[in-house]
This record gives C-alpha cells, structure tokens and sequence, in this order.
C-alpha cells in the first residue's frame, strides 16, 4: 500500500510542477494574470496533496491518532 501510495505521490507532484510552470507562464503575460494565479494556487495544493500521501496517518491526522490511543487506553 505504501508502494501506491507513493507512486500516486510521484504523479500529483508531476502534475503539480507542470500546472505550476504553465501557471507562471501565464502571469508573465499581463493578459492572462486572473488565469494564472487560480492555476498557480492549485498547483500549491496539488504539492500538499503529494506531501500528505508521502505521510504516514500519524503524521497527517495527529489529533486524531492522539484520540484513538486515549480511547483505547484502559482507565
């Protein structure tokens, strides 16, 4: 799973850098800046997706994991 995970990782960052290089094409020209900054805000969050794939549940979701363990703990 973890293989998955970080092949699907590899891609969204791919994505990301793509997106992100056609976005700053695009706010160089003037013209086309409202298109640009849209694109070059998703390509930001296409690489925190990838980050948060590479991660562990632990490290994403800590509150969460912290409440399982207290739940879980006898007492």
């Amino acid at each position: 799973m973890r293989l998955v995970r970080g092949l699907l990782a590899v891609v969204v960052w791919l994505l990301a850098t793509v997106l992100g290089l056609v976005a700053l094409l695009l706010c160089v020209s003037v013209i086309l800046l409202p298109v640009g900054l849209p694109l070059l805000s998703y390509s930001r969050r296409l690489f925190g997706l990838g980050v948060r794939l590479m991660l562990s549940r632990k490290a994403t979701h800590p509150v969460d994991e912290l409440r399982k363990r207290l739940a879980a703990s006898p007492g």
